[in-house]
C-alpha cells in the first residue's frame, strides 16, 4: 500500500510490539505484552501489520495450530486481532493483509476465525464460510459421584504457571472428534490474562481445570491432563451442590443420555475455509482457550 509499510515477524521489536498493544487494546481492550514477557509469545503467533512511521495501524494476526479433527491431525491457521487504527480505515489495508496471510498458508488443511456480528458479510469475500457450533451441556442427578478434592491454583503466580505450561506441554487432547494440539502457549494466554482467578488443580486426576460457577450453572473452559480422563465423570465430581449442569467450552465425547449438545450463542461466528476432502463434524464446540 503506497505510503505505508508491510511488516511482520517483530515481536523483539519493542517499539513496533509497543505500538501493536496499544492498538489492541484501544480496539478490543487487550494486551500481549505479559504474554511476551513470561515468554509464550512464539513464532506460533505472528501479526501481519502495516505500519505508517513507527506505529502500527492494521493488523492480521496468524496462529498456527494444529487441530485433531476425527482422530487425524490436521494444519490449520486461526486468524485473529483484525484491526485497524480508526484514521485509517475504509482504505482496504485489511483486505490486503488478509491476501498476504492466505497466499502464504495455502498449505494448511483449514484456515479459520472468530468473527463478531457486525462484519458478518466481510470475511466470505476471501471464501470463508460460517460455520454453527454447538455446546456440551451436562445435567447433573441428584446423586453426585465421588467429590474430588481441588487445589487452587494462581495464574498470576510464577511457580503456577510453570506448572500449568509444563503441563499443558504433555497434555492429552480432550477429543478426538475435535480438539487442539500443541496449544501450550495459546493456552497460557487465558491461564494468565483471562481465567488467572479460575484454575484449579486436582491431584486425583492429575488434571488442571479452568472453571467457573455461575448460580445452578458450572463452565468448564478446559481440562488439561497427560491421560485419557472421563470428563463427564470429573465433571459430575467436581460440581457443588447447588451446581444443576455444566456447561462445557469445548467438545466432549460421551453417549450418556445426560450430556446433551446445545446450539452456541455466543458473540462471535467461527467462519472457515478446508482443504478438498476435509469435512468438520456436524455437532462440535472449539475450545475457547485455543481461540486466538
Amino acid at each position: 500500500m503506497i505510503g505505508y509499510k508491510f511488516v511482520k515477524g517483530y515481536r523483539g521489536n519493542d517499539i513496533l510490539r509497543e505500538s501493536f498493544n496499544q492498538l489492541a487494546y484501544d480496539t478490543f481492550g487487550i494486551s500481549f505484552e505479559k504474554w511476551y514477557k513470561l515468554g509464550f509469545w512464539t513464532d506460533k503467533y505472528e501479526p501481519y501489520s502495516y505500519i505508517d512511521g513507527d506505529k502500527v495501524i492494521a493488523n492480521v494476526s496468524v496462529n498456527q495450530i494444529d487441530l485433531v479433527i476425527d482422530g487425524e491431525h490436521r494444519k490449520a491457521i486461526q486468524i485473529g486481532t483484525v484491526m485497524t487504527h480508526p484514521d485509517h480505515r475504509g482504505k482496504g489495508l485489511s483486505a490486503e493483509l488478509m491476501k498476504k496471510v492466505m497466499e502464504d498458508y495455502q498449505g494448511a488443511d483449514i484456515a479459520y476465525l472468530f468473527a463478531n456480528k457486525t462484519v458478518l458479510e466481510y470475511y466470505p469475500r476471501f471464501g470463508f464460510s460460517p460455520v454453527g457450533e454447538h455446546q456440551p451441556l451436562l445435567k447433573l442427578e441428584a446423586v453426585r459421584g465421588k467429590e474430588l478434592p481441588l487445589k487452587k491454583l494462581d495464574g498470576c503466580l510464577q511457580e503456577d504457571i510453570d506448572f500449568i505450561y509444563d503441563l499443558a506441554q504433555r497434555r492429552k487432547p480432550v477429543s478426538t472428534k475435535f480438539s487442539a494440539a500443541g496449544n501450550a502457549e495459546l493456552l497460557m494466554f487465558y491461564c494468565t490474562y483471562a481465567f488467572p482467578d479460575d484454575i484449579y488443580y486436582c491431584p486425583e486426576k492429575e488434571a488442571v481445570i479452568l472453571m467457573k460457577v455461575e448460580g445452578e450453572t458450572m463452565h468448564l473452559f478446559d481440562v488439561i491432563c497427560s491421560k485419557e480422563i472421563d470428563i463427564e465423570e470429573l465433571a459430575a465430581g467436581l460440581a457443588p451442590a447447588e451446581v444443576k449442569e455444566v456447561l462445557f467450552h469445548f467438545t466432549v465425547e460421551s453417549t450418556s443420555d445426560r450430556l446433551i449438545s446445545v446450539p452456541f450463542k455466543g458473540e462471535e461466528v467461527m467462519f472457515v475455509i478446508t482443504a478438498e476432502g476435509l469435512v468438520l463434524p456436524e455437532i462440535f464446540k472449539h475450545p475457547i482457550t485455543s481461540q486466538a
